[in-house]
């Protein structure tokens, strides 16, 4: 059975060259140099800019608090429960149009 997709014809995949197969000039144009002992022991440095520096001590500071309120959820599910929970239609609305222009500006 033949597979051709999109006009690659079978003998068209993975058509790499071995290394036995390449002609001694590439052979020789890939060998890289070695590094002198000068470069091997250099080391990188990375320097953060402020604001990457009040990022993490934000994302740190967002760490200490819990991801729910579990103390909310629980009144609210006691308010659910005996029917005393009430919603407040106008906030509700102005919650989602202060969403909504957040979003699409």
């Amino acid at each position: 059975m033949a597979v051709d997709l999109n006009g690659i014809g079978r003998g068209q995949v993975n058509t790499q060259k071995t290394s036995t197969e390449k002609s001694p000039a590439q052979s020789t144009q890939q060998a890289a140099p070695e590094p002198s002992k000068a470069q091997a022991t250099r080391g990188d440095s990375v320097s953060l800019s402020s604001q990457a520096k009040n990022l993490k001590q934000l994302e740190q500071g967002l760490d200490s608090f819990p991801e729910m309120d579990d103390e909310r959820i629980e009144a609210i599910k006691a308010a659910l429960a005996d029917g005393s929970y009430k919603i407040d239609a106008e906030k509700l609305a102005q919650k989602m149009l202060d969403m909504d222009q957040s979003i699409f500006g």
